[in-house]
């Protein structure tokens, strides 16, 4: 029930049915929490800057990259006739070798025509101003007017002008255009009315009202969501973005920087063209005028994930090791340094203060380890001051913070909210870089916030150790959905917030200096379930032998592969029997066969295996009710690098306890054995402990807490992430001089698969609500699926 801010509510003090236990010990403060701990990433995909968040209205506005003319189009309209095309003869200048030539034949009674449709059609709004800028250049038998127009699909006309005095040599032009209509679909139409040739080249449509009024700015509406989440940090540019599809499409600040007309552009690997209009200045611009730290990604020589072609060699990295000093020197140097004095000139005399770097982006390997190296000394020998971070733990040379990133289900993150509890305090601080609910979150529900949630609030209890965090990826364009779910939805004209946008703008604006140790005390939930085992692989072939099961003395299953297939029934692969081992020499992907009942329990299951070949190990199934509800030991998953327990849940898969590192070889038989004793999994290779973990089942709540000392108030984050609501008792320990009034903060909805959309843009949002405070210990029931951020005033 969604309750109407500003209502009353009492907390109970009598006596309830408690299902669960909630101590906050405010007379034990713990220490300091990271003021960085909650900031935002952005990265160039969806259209997140090109047609979202970098306020250009106009798509493909010097015809560069591989589609040069997309969103452009020739009109002709009654008698009129001509040509529209791509010309190299005579260039505006060297970043843009090619221009837009519209020849006119004939239009005495019609209309000859270019027109640009934007990005999924250009928005419009009533009164708005635009400021159109481009470079023409005319033949000497055309007139020097062209008449400039925003119209709807239909011809209507909702603004226009006339340029004049165009000439035969490249110049350039502008004008403003005022809206008299809203218009979520405009197009730009730049037309001519005598014979002739017109060549148009960097044609940009700007509105007037950009966020903090900048020039080549950014989208006031985008942007507002942005500072509204009060970010401490902003990564940017990404992402796979920095790297691109290859190495010569790597994002390069340089070419990013200065008049936007000189700017080249790059093919971007989200598949299509990035301007950089949004280039290394407007970042750090937007960090400044969003209040957050700049956290700058550079490219160390290495294509995405290392996947896309060779990494540059050792000996010719240089180049690039001396772009990040550069670029360090841009953002920070005196004006009276190289690139300081660069930085002036691009109107931004201050240097802006750039403190986080990282080296690389989801990068790993031995080719990572050395090249991380060749750029931590370079740039701590400059530039001691400023924080590097890692994307994988490296020998070569110091980690001060290392960047996790996790993409899962809403019980992964669920079950991972105590994953930082234990964390090794000796090693590196941890930057979550990207996380996000990625399956059974349709396209952003409020299951997949509430989960994020939890997970939100056991890096804030153990930030000490986590010291940064930011959602991923931050915005999609409703028609250019490469990645799901994003935080911001967004057309041509409006946008709204996902749940999980809702939850990272509640942890953003409800920060706590000190963090206040919690105790929180639910229903057991360890699950023990019934189910058959099974043999899979994944990118592998590999053949098994010896497979029992046993529980105790009593042995419950032996297969005999000299016999046949042992009972195991194949539902994917090419299963065979060869020599008395079963075999799968399949080239699928995912291969797999199942034998025994699905009404064991607790059991003992060995077999022998051996790699024949492929990318992977094992995929060692057990506890399987179906298709969608099993267990399997993950040997050599991952690339084969590392082993886990996983398990699925209705499809939705989740890893139990941590992955550990190791590898399978090819040719080698493993022994391999699990034990299964109640919620109790232990998992053995050849003789060795490898896993030893109790399934705890579904999570049910999570908390946090903190002082806000500016507010002077305590702050209490809740998450029932269950189905029913958890009647809590919650016990204020030590706390002194609470105010008897308090606020509370509730992200709820009537179901878990509830999605906020264009249509009903806050079908998912907070409320706010008033509390009374009886005293140091009360009642709450928290509702399903919800987060509840309480805010209670005290005093020391």
């Amino acid at each position: 029930m969604m309750i109407a801010m500003g209502t009353l509510l009492t907390l109970a003090t009598a006596p309830a049915p408690a299902a669960a236990e909630l101590t906050v010990h405010c007379d034990a403060p713990g220490f300091r929490s990271s003021p960085t701990l909650w900031g935002l990433f952005f990265e160039e995909i969806n259209h997140a800057g090109d047609g979202g968040l970098y306020a250009e209205l106009v798509r493909n506005r010097s015809f560069d990259g591989p589609r040069p003319l997309e969103s452009w189009r020739l009109i002709t309209e009654g008698d009129g006739a001509g040509e529209m095309a791509l010309d190299d003869s005579r260039p505006v200048s060297e970043v843009s070798p090619r221009s837009l030539r519209l020849r006119v034949d004939r239009c005495r009674d019609g209309r000859v025509a270019v027109a640009n449709e934007g990005y999924f059609g250009i928005g419009a709004r009533r009164g708005e101003e635009y400021d159109l800028s481009f470079c023409a250049r005319r033949s000497p038998d055309l007139g020097g007017t062209v008449r400039v127009s925003l119209e709807h699909a239909s011809g209507r006309v909702l603004a226009q002008a006339e340029v004049e005095g165009l000439s035969t040599e490249w110049g350039r032009y502008a004008c403003t255009l005022r809206a008299s209509a809203d218009c979520p679909d405009a197009r730009l139409v730049i037309a001519v009315s005598d014979r002739g040739t017109l060549w148009l080249d960097h044609v940009s449509l700007f509105p007037r009202n950009t966020w903090k009024h900048r020039a080549n700015g950014l989208r006031p509406d985008l942007a507002a969501m942005l500072a509204d989440t009060k970010p401490a940090f902003l990564r940017f540019p990404g992402g796979c973005f920095v790297e691109g599809p290859d190495l010569e499409n790597a994002w390069r600040w340089k070419t990013t920087i200065g008049d936007p007309v000189e700017r080249p552009g790059h093919w971007n690997l989200w598949d299509y063209w990035s301007t950089d209009g949004l280039g290394f200045h407007e970042y750090l611009q937007m960090c400044e005028d969003l209040g957050a730290e700049p956290l700058f990604v550079i490219n160390c020589g290495m294509a995405c994930q290392a996947r896309n072609g060779p990494a540059v060699p050792m000996d010719e990295l240089e180049p690039w090791v001396q772009d990040a000093l550069d670029a360090i020197d841009y953002a920070n140097g005196p004006v009276d340094s190289t690139w300081g004095r660069v930085r002036a000139r691009n109107g931004h005399a201050e240097p802006f203060g750039l403190r986080y770097v990282e080296i690389g982006n989801e990068n790993w390997g031995p080719g990572y380890e050395e090249r991380y190296a060749r750029f931590y000394r370079a740039i701590k020998e400059r530039h001691p001051e400023v924080t590097l971070i890692a994307n994988a733990r490296v020998s070569s040379a110091p980690v001060e913070v290392i960047d996790e990133h996790y993409y899962n289900t809403p019980e992964w993150f669920a079950a991972n909210a105590d994953r930082y509890d234990s964390y090794d305090r000796s090693g590196p601080r941890v930057y979550v870089g990207e996380y996000a609910v990625t399956q059974g979150c349709g396209q952003g529900n409020l299951r997949a916030a509430v989960a994020e949630a939890a997970f939100m609030t056991g890096m804030e209890r153990n930030s000490d150790i986590v010291v940064m965090a930011s959602y991923a990826p931050l915005f999609v364009h409703v028609s250019k959905r490469t990645w799901n779910p994003d935080a911001i939805v967004f057309d041509s004209v409006s946008c709204y917030g996902t749940p999980s946008y809702h939850v990272q703008r509640l942890f953003g604006r409800n920060r706590v200096d000190v963090v206040l140790p919690t105790d929180l005390v639910c229903g057991d939930s360890s699950v023990v379930e019934p189910g058959r085992i099974g043999l899979a692989t994944w990118d592998t072939q590999a053949e098994f032998r010896e497979v029992r099961v046993t529980h105790g003395d009593r042995v419950l299953y032996a297969a005999d592969f000299a016999q046949g297939t042992g009972g195991f029934t194949p539902q994917a692969g090419e299963w065979s029997i060869r020599d008395g081992a079963y075999r799968q020499t399949g080239t699928i992907q995912f291969a797999s066969a199942s034998a025994g009942d699905t009404s064991w329990v607790d059991y003992t299951y060995s077999v022998k295996a051996r790699k024949l070949s492929g990318a992977e190990g094992f995929l060692i199934k057990f506890r399987e009710r179906d298709d969608a509800n099993w267990y399997w030991w993950n040997i050599g998953g991952w690339g084969n690098r590392r082993h886990a327990i996983e398990r699925s849940a209705g499809g939705n898969k989740t890893t139990l306890g941590d992955p550990v590192d190791g590898h399978v070889k090819t040719g080698h038989w493993y022994d391999i054995r699990i034990e299964l004793a109640g919620p109790r999994i232990r998992c053995y290779l050849d003789g060795r402990l490898i896993h030893d973990v109790v399934d705890k089942g579904p999570r049910i709540m999570a908390a946090s807490a903190g002082w806000d000392e500016s507010g002077g108030e305590l702050v209490v984050k809740v998450v029932n992430l269950s189905d029913a609501p958890q009647v809590t008792r919650t016990t204020l320990a030590g706390a002194r001089r609470l105010d008897r009034r308090g606020r509370a903060l509730v992200l709820t909805s009537n179901s878990p698969d509830d999605e906020n959309s264009l249509a009903r843009p806050d079908r998912v949002a907070p409320v706010e609500l008033d509390v009374s405070i009886p005293g140091p210990d009360f009642t709450r029931t928290f509702p399903p699926h919800s987060l509840t951020i309480l805010r209670i005033g005290a005093k020391d």
